[in-house]
Protein backbone atom coordinates (compact mmCIF):
# COMPACT_ATOMS: atom_id res chain seq x y z
CA UNK A 1 0.00 0.00 0.00
CA UNK A 2 1.21 3.35 -1.23
CA UNK A 3 1.95 6.01 1.61
CA UNK A 4 0.24 9.04 1.21
CA UNK A 5 1.96 11.90 -0.25
CA UNK A 6 1.38 13.94 2.83
CA UNK A 7 3.13 10.95 4.82
CA UNK A 8 6.55 10.11 5.42
CA UNK A 9 8.31 7.13 7.47
CA UNK A 10 11.93 7.45 9.15
CA UNK A 11 13.42 6.89 11.81
CA UNK A 12 12.77 8.00 15.06
CA UNK A 13 15.47 10.04 16.60
CA UNK A 14 15.53 11.17 20.40
CA UNK A 15 13.91 14.41 19.25
CA UNK A 16 10.81 12.24 18.72
CA UNK A 17 10.42 10.94 22.53
CA UNK A 18 7.85 14.03 23.24
CA UNK A 19 5.64 13.33 20.00
CA UNK A 20 6.11 9.61 20.86
CA UNK A 21 5.48 9.83 24.28
CA UNK A 22 1.94 11.98 23.22
CA UNK A 23 0.85 9.27 20.91
CA UNK A 24 1.57 6.07 23.99
CA UNK A 25 -0.82 8.46 26.13
CA UNK A 26 -3.01 9.77 24.16
CA UNK A 27 -3.35 7.53 21.03
CA UNK A 28 -6.57 5.99 19.58
CA UNK A 29 -4.38 2.67 19.04
CA UNK A 30 -1.49 1.13 21.17
CA UNK A 31 -0.07 -1.49 21.68
CA UNK A 32 2.62 -2.01 23.64
CA UNK A 33 4.99 -5.23 24.44
CA UNK A 34 5.44 -6.21 28.16
CA UNK A 35 8.47 -5.17 28.73
CA UNK A 36 11.11 -4.43 31.28
CA UNK A 37 11.82 -1.51 29.07
CA UNK A 38 9.78 1.83 28.56
CA UNK A 39 8.99 1.69 24.64
CA UNK A 40 10.96 5.42 24.68
CA UNK A 41 14.17 3.88 26.09
CA UNK A 42 14.08 1.88 22.92
CA UNK A 43 14.59 5.26 20.36
CA UNK A 44 17.94 4.60 18.75
CA UNK A 45 17.79 1.00 18.32
CA UNK A 46 16.26 -0.26 14.86
CA UNK A 47 13.94 -0.48 13.33
CA UNK A 48 12.20 2.04 15.48
CA UNK A 49 10.33 4.37 12.97
CA UNK A 50 7.57 7.07 12.88
CA UNK A 51 4.81 7.66 10.16
CA UNK A 52 5.26 11.88 10.13
CA UNK A 53 2.70 14.10 8.38
CA UNK A 54 3.81 17.07 6.80
CA UNK A 55 2.44 20.01 7.93
CA UNK A 56 1.70 23.81 6.52
CA UNK A 57 4.51 25.11 8.84
CA UNK A 58 7.50 23.61 7.08
CA UNK A 59 9.46 23.88 10.86
CA UNK A 60 7.26 21.47 12.29
CA UNK A 61 6.34 17.53 11.41
CA UNK A 62 3.41 15.48 13.21
CA UNK A 63 4.10 12.02 14.29
CA UNK A 64 1.04 10.68 13.42
CA UNK A 65 2.34 7.23 14.29
CA UNK A 66 4.92 5.24 15.88
CA UNK A 67 6.18 1.67 15.15
CA UNK A 68 9.48 -0.23 17.11
CA UNK A 69 10.50 -4.28 17.01
CA UNK A 70 14.42 -3.91 17.83
CA UNK A 71 15.49 -7.38 18.00
CA UNK A 72 16.25 -8.34 22.04
CA UNK A 73 17.63 -11.29 22.42
CA UNK A 74 19.75 -11.33 19.38
CA UNK A 75 17.71 -12.70 15.77
CA UNK A 76 14.50 -12.19 17.33
CA UNK A 77 12.64 -8.99 17.86
CA UNK A 78 9.27 -8.51 19.34
CA UNK A 79 6.93 -5.40 18.54
CA UNK A 80 7.50 -3.31 21.34
CA UNK A 81 5.31 -0.49 20.34
CA UNK A 82 2.75 0.15 17.44
CA UNK A 83 0.68 3.66 18.63
CA UNK A 84 -1.05 5.73 16.23
CA UNK A 85 -2.76 9.20 16.83
CA UNK A 86 -6.35 9.76 16.17
CA UNK A 87 -7.83 10.65 12.92
CA UNK A 88 -5.17 8.16 11.07
CA UNK A 89 -6.76 4.88 9.65
CA UNK A 90 -5.21 2.09 11.69
CA UNK A 91 -4.44 -0.41 8.52
CA UNK A 92 -3.16 2.47 6.83
CA UNK A 93 -0.41 3.21 9.41
CA UNK A 94 0.02 -0.98 9.59
CA UNK A 95 0.99 -1.06 6.16
CA UNK A 96 2.87 1.54 5.97
CA UNK A 97 5.14 0.89 9.23
CA UNK A 98 5.56 -2.91 9.39
CA UNK A 99 6.79 -3.12 5.74
CA UNK A 100 9.42 -0.89 6.32
CA UNK A 101 10.45 -2.64 9.72
CA UNK A 102 10.77 -5.66 7.50
CA UNK A 103 13.31 -4.54 4.83
CA UNK A 104 15.38 -3.38 7.91
CA UNK A 105 15.18 -6.62 9.65
CA UNK A 106 15.89 -8.36 6.84
CA UNK A 107 18.45 -6.17 5.67
CA UNK A 108 19.86 -6.98 9.40
CA UNK A 109 19.43 -10.53 9.27
CA UNK A 110 16.52 -10.93 11.97
CA UNK A 111 14.36 -14.14 10.62
CA UNK A 112 11.90 -13.60 13.62
CA UNK A 113 9.77 -10.91 14.61
CA UNK A 114 6.97 -11.99 18.09
CA UNK A 115 4.12 -10.10 19.19
CA UNK A 116 1.39 -10.87 22.16
CA UNK A 117 -2.12 -8.95 20.91
CA UNK A 118 -3.08 -7.86 23.63
CA UNK A 119 -5.60 -5.15 22.41
CA UNK A 120 -8.68 -7.05 20.35
CA UNK A 121 -8.45 -4.84 17.71
CA UNK A 122 -4.74 -6.24 16.72
CA UNK A 123 -5.97 -10.12 15.98
CA UNK A 124 -7.92 -8.82 13.04
CA UNK A 125 -5.51 -6.00 11.83
CA UNK A 126 -2.73 -9.58 11.89
CA UNK A 127 -5.24 -12.14 10.51
CA UNK A 128 -5.79 -9.82 7.17
CA UNK A 129 -2.70 -9.18 7.18
CA UNK A 130 -1.76 -13.34 6.57
CA UNK A 131 -0.88 -13.67 10.09
CA UNK A 132 -1.86 -17.40 11.75
CA UNK A 133 -2.70 -17.76 15.01
CA UNK A 134 -0.27 -20.69 17.15
CA UNK A 135 -0.87 -20.35 21.09
CA UNK A 136 -2.44 -18.16 23.91
CA UNK A 137 -0.45 -16.51 27.01
CA UNK A 138 -2.76 -17.16 29.90
CA UNK A 139 -2.76 -15.52 33.16
CA UNK A 140 -2.75 -17.76 36.25
CA UNK A 141 -3.36 -16.51 39.97
CA UNK A 142 -3.24 -18.01 42.94
CA UNK A 143 -6.06 -17.61 46.27
CA UNK A 144 -4.87 -15.75 49.30
CA UNK A 145 -4.45 -18.64 51.56
CA UNK A 146 -0.30 -19.53 51.38
CA UNK A 147 1.32 -22.70 50.98
CA UNK A 148 2.72 -24.49 53.84
CA UNK A 149 6.59 -24.88 54.19
CA UNK A 150 7.35 -27.89 51.86
CA UNK A 151 10.85 -29.62 51.76
CA UNK A 152 13.23 -29.06 49.28
CA UNK A 153 14.76 -31.20 46.41
CA UNK A 154 18.16 -32.58 48.36
CA UNK A 155 21.27 -31.18 47.34
CA UNK A 156 19.43 -27.66 46.19
CA UNK A 157 19.91 -24.73 48.12
CA UNK A 158 17.38 -21.79 47.54
CA UNK A 159 18.86 -18.14 48.01
CA UNK A 160 18.83 -14.44 47.08
CA UNK A 161 19.84 -13.92 43.54
CA UNK A 162 22.74 -11.22 43.23
CA UNK A 163 24.50 -9.27 40.32
CA UNK A 164 27.31 -11.98 39.60
CA UNK A 165 24.81 -14.50 39.13
CA UNK A 166 22.94 -13.02 35.91
CA UNK A 167 25.19 -14.43 33.59
CA UNK A 168 24.46 -17.90 35.15
CA UNK A 169 20.84 -16.73 35.17
CA UNK A 170 21.10 -15.94 31.19
CA UNK A 171 22.44 -19.73 30.70
CA UNK A 172 19.62 -21.32 32.22
CA UNK A 173 17.27 -19.12 30.64
CA UNK A 174 18.80 -19.93 27.48
CA UNK A 175 18.50 -23.86 28.15
CA UNK A 176 15.42 -23.92 29.31
CA UNK A 177 13.57 -21.74 26.18
CA UNK A 178 13.39 -21.71 22.75
CA UNK A 179 14.90 -19.17 21.44
CA UNK A 180 12.06 -16.53 20.34
CA UNK A 181 11.41 -16.86 24.44
CA UNK A 182 14.23 -16.91 25.93
CA UNK A 183 15.61 -13.28 28.08
CA UNK A 184 18.90 -11.67 27.15
CA UNK A 185 21.62 -11.15 29.79
CA UNK A 186 20.02 -6.99 29.62
CA UNK A 187 16.76 -7.83 30.14
CA UNK A 188 17.61 -10.03 32.91
CA UNK A 189 19.40 -7.25 34.08
CA UNK A 190 16.66 -4.59 34.12
CA UNK A 191 14.57 -7.81 35.57
CA UNK A 192 16.69 -8.27 38.39
CA UNK A 193 16.50 -4.07 39.22
CA UNK A 194 12.73 -4.01 38.97
CA UNK A 195 12.26 -7.43 41.20
CA UNK A 196 10.56 -7.09 44.65
CA UNK A 197 12.22 -10.84 44.54
CA UNK A 198 14.94 -12.91 42.70
CA UNK A 199 16.09 -16.13 43.51
CA UNK A 200 18.23 -18.70 42.01
CA UNK A 201 18.35 -22.56 42.49
CA UNK A 202 21.38 -24.22 43.19
CA UNK A 203 23.20 -27.42 43.32
CA UNK A 204 27.10 -28.71 43.32
CA UNK A 205 26.57 -28.27 39.58
CA UNK A 206 25.94 -24.52 40.52
CA UNK A 207 22.55 -22.18 39.27
CA UNK A 208 19.93 -25.16 38.23
CA UNK A 209 16.81 -22.56 37.91
CA UNK A 210 15.67 -19.05 39.28
CA UNK A 211 12.62 -16.93 39.92
CA UNK A 212 12.22 -13.52 39.27
CA UNK A 213 9.10 -11.52 40.88
CA UNK A 214 7.51 -8.18 41.07
CA UNK A 215 5.44 -6.88 42.96
CA UNK A 216 2.04 -4.88 42.12
CA UNK A 217 -0.74 -2.98 43.67
CA UNK A 218 -3.17 -6.40 44.43
CA UNK A 219 0.75 -8.59 45.65
CA UNK A 220 3.20 -9.93 43.55
CA UNK A 221 3.60 -11.33 39.64
CA UNK A 222 5.78 -13.91 39.18
CA UNK A 223 7.57 -12.77 36.56
CA UNK A 224 10.31 -15.28 35.00
CA UNK A 225 10.49 -19.27 36.39
CA UNK A 226 13.60 -21.50 34.43
CA UNK A 227 14.89 -24.97 35.30
CA UNK A 228 17.76 -26.32 33.52
CA UNK A 229 16.46 -29.60 31.15
CA UNK A 230 18.42 -31.51 32.91
CA UNK A 231 17.17 -30.73 36.38
CA UNK A 232 13.29 -30.24 35.40
CA UNK A 233 11.06 -32.67 37.02
CA UNK A 234 12.85 -33.13 40.45
CA UNK A 235 10.93 -30.45 42.08
CA UNK A 236 13.33 -27.54 41.68
CA UNK A 237 10.73 -25.47 39.94
CA UNK A 238 8.58 -26.28 42.91
CA UNK A 239 10.83 -25.55 45.47
CA UNK A 240 11.47 -21.93 43.51
CA UNK A 241 7.97 -20.93 43.95
CA UNK A 242 7.05 -22.41 46.93
CA UNK A 243 9.78 -20.21 48.70
CA UNK A 244 8.33 -17.14 46.95
CA UNK A 245 4.82 -17.88 48.42
CA UNK A 246 6.17 -18.16 51.66
CA UNK A 247 8.11 -15.01 51.49
CA UNK A 248 5.50 -13.00 50.29
CA UNK A 249 3.53 -14.27 52.70
CA UNK A 250 5.62 -13.26 55.40
CA UNK A 251 5.46 -9.66 53.63
CA UNK A 252 1.52 -9.53 53.94
CA UNK A 253 1.30 -10.05 49.81
CA UNK A 254 -2.04 -12.06 49.56
CA UNK A 255 -2.14 -12.92 46.05
CA UNK A 256 0.18 -13.72 43.17
CA UNK A 257 0.05 -14.15 39.45
CA UNK A 258 1.79 -15.60 36.56
CA UNK A 259 1.46 -16.46 32.71
CA UNK A 260 2.62 -18.93 30.81
CA UNK A 261 1.55 -20.46 27.06
CA UNK A 262 -1.61 -22.17 26.90
CA UNK A 263 0.07 -25.46 25.54
CA UNK A 264 2.91 -25.41 28.07
CA UNK A 265 1.66 -28.57 30.09
CA UNK A 266 4.72 -28.79 32.08
CA UNK A 267 4.23 -25.24 33.35
CA UNK A 268 0.57 -25.57 33.69
CA UNK A 269 0.87 -28.58 36.05
CA UNK A 270 3.30 -26.75 37.94
CA UNK A 271 1.04 -24.54 38.95
CA UNK A 272 -1.76 -26.51 38.81
CA UNK A 273 -0.20 -28.19 41.70
CA UNK A 274 0.83 -25.06 43.46
CA UNK A 275 -2.86 -24.22 43.71
CA UNK A 276 -2.87 -21.27 40.93
CA UNK A 277 -6.21 -21.25 38.54
CA UNK A 278 -6.49 -19.57 35.43
CA UNK A 279 -8.25 -16.39 35.66
CA UNK A 280 -9.78 -16.32 32.36
CA UNK A 281 -7.38 -13.97 30.70
CA UNK A 282 -5.82 -15.04 27.33
CA UNK A 283 -3.68 -13.33 24.86
CA UNK A 284 -3.28 -14.67 21.04
CA UNK A 285 0.29 -14.96 20.12
CA UNK A 286 0.38 -15.00 16.33
CA UNK A 287 2.97 -16.28 13.26
CA UNK A 288 4.08 -14.62 10.20
CA UNK A 289 5.62 -16.04 7.35
CA UNK A 290 7.28 -14.11 4.68
CA UNK A 291 5.95 -15.88 1.54
CA UNK A 292 6.82 -12.94 -1.39
CA UNK A 293 10.89 -11.95 -0.75
CA UNK A 294 10.49 -9.63 -3.67
CA UNK A 295 7.53 -7.67 -1.87
CA UNK A 296 10.49 -6.45 0.24
CA UNK A 297 12.27 -4.87 -2.45
CA UNK A 298 15.07 -7.00 -1.70
CA UNK A 299 16.14 -11.21 -1.29
CA UNK A 300 15.73 -12.30 1.90
CA UNK A 301 18.51 -14.68 3.19
CA UNK A 302 17.21 -18.24 2.38
CA UNK A 303 18.11 -19.20 5.84
CA UNK A 304 15.55 -16.55 7.07
CA UNK A 305 11.86 -16.95 7.60
CA UNK A 306 9.55 -14.29 8.91
CA UNK A 307 7.56 -15.00 12.17
CA UNK A 308 4.79 -13.05 13.93
CA UNK A 309 4.10 -14.78 17.47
Amino acid sequence: MAIRLDFQVRPANSADQHQIADLIQNGDFVHRHLDWRNPLEWIGAPPYLVLEQKTKDAHYRHTAAAFACPPDPPQVAWIRLFAISSGLILQEAWNSLWPAAQVELSRNGICRVAIIAMKDWLPGLLLDSGFDFRQDIVILERPEEMLACEARPPRVRIRLMTMGDLTAVEAVDAAAFNALWHNSLAALSRAYQQAVLATVAESEQGVIGYQISTRNTLGAHLSRLAVRPEAQGQGVGHALVADLIRSLARHGASRLTVNTQSDNATSLALYRKLGFVQTGERYPVFEFVQRNEEKLGRSIPRRCSWLLH
